[in-house]
């Protein structure tokens, strides 16, 4: 006999538990792996579309590369750049569901070249400075909240990046593109669905 539904809510959602969602990896030494993590407010994981389109574009540059994967969230990017041989990723993301969910994911899949900071991304910016400079940024930060332009002043004036880095900035696709350097280089740029994405390079 079949048992009789609950009159309340999916037990994954009930108070006090955390909700789920699944990523999954595109290409690389884990292509096709399916990851779970602790879905948060605001969270939104890059699509499957525009993360194949964005590896594509960095794809003479990702192997052994310095990344650094700011407002993580699912870790989709940084987790894609590690599958792809990246040489390490520093996860940055201020939620501490997400930060101990991308943790488990890691030690999942003996990822050991990966470093993941609890904190807000636009602090570590104005604070930290790495023992060597990034190859990649990936800036994908909650949508209407005006942090990629606080991102960009920061990494402008800050050294982070190499000569020749690979800057990745998803918006949405009404959001005024930020102003960037004189020395980055638009490389690249789409919109899918809701969302603008662009890559720059700098010189």
């Amino acid at each position: 006999m079949a048992s009789r539904k609950p009159q309340q809510r999916n037990p994954k959602q009930r108070k006090g538990s955390e909700t789920t969602g699944t990523l999954r990896v595109i290409g690389g030494q884990w292509r096709s792996r399916r990851l779970s993590f602790s879905a948060v407010e605001g969270l939104r994981p890059t699509t499957d579309r525009v993360r194949e389109t964005l590896f594509n574009w960095v794809a003479p540059v990702i192997t052994g590369a310095r990344c650094l994967d700011l407002f993580t969230g699912s870790g989709a990017l940084g987790l894609e750049a590690l599958s792809r041989e990246a040489g390490s990723v520093t996860f940055i993301d201020q939620s501490s569901i997400a930060t101990r969910s991308l943790k488990q994911n890691l030690q999942l899949l003996n990822a050991t070249n990966a470093t993941v900071i609890n904190t807000d991304a636009v602090k570590w910016l104005k604070t930290e400075t790495p023992e060597s400079p990034f190859n990649i940024v990936f800036i994908d930060p909650p949508f209407r909240c005006g942090l990629v332009y606080e991102c960009v002043e920061q990494l402008q004036s800050r050294p982070l990046l190499t000569s020749g880095a690979y800057i990745y900035i998803e918006i949405e696709k009404e959001a005024m593109r930020p102003n960037v350097p004189p020395n980055w280089q638009l490389h690249r740029e789409k919109e899918a669905g809701q969302v603008r994405y662009m890559l720059f390079i700098s010189d």
